[in-house]
């Protein structure tokens, strides 16, 4: 268990952990000097079972709050400390505000300083601290009279921590893991070093992991757990790291630690805000704040989205705007604080740490916010799939969850492409379809001498939001059930025809020949006006006349391939797929015997309709079926 104090300056804070560990936790020749805490300290005492009770003890002066919150997260239990001569005192407050708006549920009280005092006021104080701590998180937290000077109360409170730590519930450690840095050193002979809290999962020496926000790769070469060599760490624990392939000073306090899939920095996401009743007033839109969220401390505008103001005790959705990327998944807390960092204003936890930057207020937005607040992951799926599609990629890493497809509905539409895994409602998937259909059938209206709409020309009229291979798929189970065909790129309905006019039909019979000849380089477009007597201007309609009906493909601009001629050429992308994992222009230049020139412009073309996809200098297949499943008219 980890122990966090709390309290207002000189309230005995540091020296009640020595009296209750042994461990001095001021370690700074300028704390030493000035008889106050200004960094955080550490101290370690084992328990009667085998474990480690740790304590991390927070400055208590108003201007180290930025250090306190570093140190208050990820605490397991609060330990407020307030002095029975002086009693509560403005820290007193901010603290426990603080510990609640963070969620932290168990805690203990010290009333340190008992020697000083008689037994009238240690009631008087004691009753003002269960006044103090009612309507909060901590409100049944018992009271201790203490005295590190006497040793009053110390063995009570020291039993009951450990009772306390012996009786908590380990934290579920599943998920990838995650440590917010604290501290960051060097060590002679080890290298660098980072201490911190894990907040989930499990690593052990040996295991590569990320530096978030920078998203530097290093390995754990070494590792502490409470103070103790271990292999492995885990959550709930105060671990030092030793970390090789990175250097002390690029990693600093509020970087995360974390594995690899969990490395998604951002810089805007979606909050539940909860202003707090001691906020100094209302919070106005795009206000100005510090947010502070595990270690991480920056400044960022709050942009309401169910209101232009917030009044202190209520609540409201919120987007967090910050200066710099930070690491943040759903269900992390932070607190705000006021511009000038003189007054807590609140907090809340994080619902979407991917916010889009519009139409961040339209009602699907607000509904999909509603679905993320569900508390259980099932209800919080069936609720998002209610509302549309669940990338469970993403949502794994949003959450830090492995097991979201165990938690789908039985009657869950689950859609594998690549390497997105998707899923949908029965109703939903089944809407997409009739939709597309209903879609389709408009186009052929509006445009009934075209064939219809290239695959990936229909998803940007149709589906804009929706992702690529999702689209495809539902493209592919139409098109298995009959409900619409393909010709070539080009989608239309079964009983959408396309006639060409008597004299049109003709001059098609008689230059396809020509485009056949010599189908990987077919003449141009003047070329073949000229041999057949006609003005460009009608040869180009009729070419692309036959092209919106799927019987020429438009390469180049007045250049048209034959659809055989690009399945050949689509499938030396696809042998070249096959042997390298890509195409590069080189290389498809010569399995085609193209110029250079062509084969780019060849490349090109499979890029914007969605056969490839341009990464840096080469092309990946996106749609192996585009070509493959081609119906032709001659």
């Amino acid at each position: 268990m980890i122990v966090g104090t709390a309290g207002h300056i000189d309230h005995g804070k540091t020296t009640l952990v020595r009296a209750l560990t042994g461990v001095e936790t001021d370690r700074l020749a300028e704390e030493k000097a000035r008889g106050i805490s200004i960094e955080l300290g550490y101290a370690y005492q084992p328990t009667g079972d085998g474990g480690v009770l740790g304590f991390v003890d927070v400055p208590g002066h108003e201007r180290f709050i930025h250090t306190m919150l570093a140190g208050a997260a990820g605490v397991d239990f609060a330990l407020l400390v307030v002095a029975a001569d002086d009693g509560v005192m403005p820290q007193t407050r901010e603290h426990l505000a603080i510990l609640d708006l963070l969620g932290i549920t168990q805690g203990a009280v010290a009333l340190a300083k008992a020697d000083r005092v008689d037994g009238a006021r240690i009631e008087e104080v004691a009753d003002e601290l269960r006044e103090l701590l009612a309507g909060t998180a901590l409100a049944s937290s018992p009271v201790f009279p203490v005295s590190a000077a006497s040793g009053q109360g110390i063995d009570a409170l020291r039993d009951h921590l450990h009772a306390e730590a012996q009786a908590m519930q380990r934290a579920d450690e599943a998920g990838g893991f995650r440590l917010a840095v604290d501290r960051s050193f060097s060590l002679k002979g080890a290298g660098t070093v980072v201490t911190g809290t894990v907040f989930a999962g499990r690593v052990a020496v040996g295991d590569e992991v990320m530096v978030t926000p920078v998203g530097k790769t290093v390995r754990l070469r070494g590792l502490h757990v409470m103070n103790q060599p271990a292999q492995e760490g885990r959550t709930g624990q105060r671990c030092a790291l030793n970390l090789a392939g990175v250097a002390k000073d690029d990693i600093a306090r509020g970087d995360w630690i974390v594995s690899p899939r969990l490395h998604a920095p951002t810089a805007r996401f979606d909050v539940r805000l909860n202003l707090s009743p001691a906020a100094p007033g209302p919070l106005a839109h795009w206000a100005p704040v510090h947010l502070h969220l595990g270690a991480a401390h920056v400044m960022a505008r709050v942009a309401l989205l169910e209101g232009d103001k917030l009044a202190p005790g209520e609540s409201m959705l919120a987007q967090l705007v910050c200066d710099k990327p930070i690491g943040a998944l759903n269900g992390d807390r932070f607190i705000l604080r006021d511009a000038e960092a003189r007054h807590t204003l609140g907090g809340g936890r994080v619902l979407d740490p991917d916010a889009p930057a519009r139409k961040r207020k339209t009602p699907l937005r607000l509904a999909e916010l509603a679905a993320l607040e569900t508390p259980g992951v099932a209800q919080r799926l069936t609720h998002l799939l209610d509302l549309g599609g669940v990338n469970l990629n993403t949502c794994g890493a949003h959450w830090n969850r492995t097991d979201l497809a165990g938690q789908l509905p039985a009657d869950a539409v689950r859609i594998q492409a690549g390497q997105e895994d998707w899923a949908f409602s029965a109703a939903h998937w089944a809407s997409l379809g009739e939709k597309l259909v209903a879609d389709l059938a408009g186009f052929h209206e509006r445009f009934p001498d075209e064939q219809g709409p290239e695959t990936a020309r229909a998803r940007r009229m149709f589906f804009p939001k929706l992702a690529a291979p999702v689209f495809a798929a539902r493209v592919d189970a139409l098109y298995r059930q009959g409900s619409l065909q393909r010709s070539g790129a080009w989608l239309h309905l079964p009983t959408h025809t396309v006639e060409l006019s008597r004299e049109d039909e003709a001059l098609w019979q008689r230059i396809r020949p020509w485009l056949a000849e010599s189908p990987l380089d077919p003449p141009w477009m003047r070329d073949l006006a000229k041999r057949t007597g006609r003005d460009e201007a009608t040869m180009r309609r009729l070419l692309q006349k036959l092209a919106r009906q799927g019987k020429l493909y438009p390469v180049v601009r007045d250049l048209f391939y034959l659809p055989e001629a690009v399945a050949q050429l689509a499938a030396i992308v696809q042998d070249l797929e096959h042997a390298s994992g890509e195409t590069r222009a080189a290389e498809f230049r010569d399995r085609s015997g193209l110029s250079r020139k062509r084969a780019i412009q060849v490349l090109e073309f499979f890029d914007r309709v969605g056969y490839t996809r341009r990464v840096r200098e080469a092309h990946r297949l996106r749609n192996a079926d585009m070509f493959g499943r081609m119906e032709h008219a001659a």
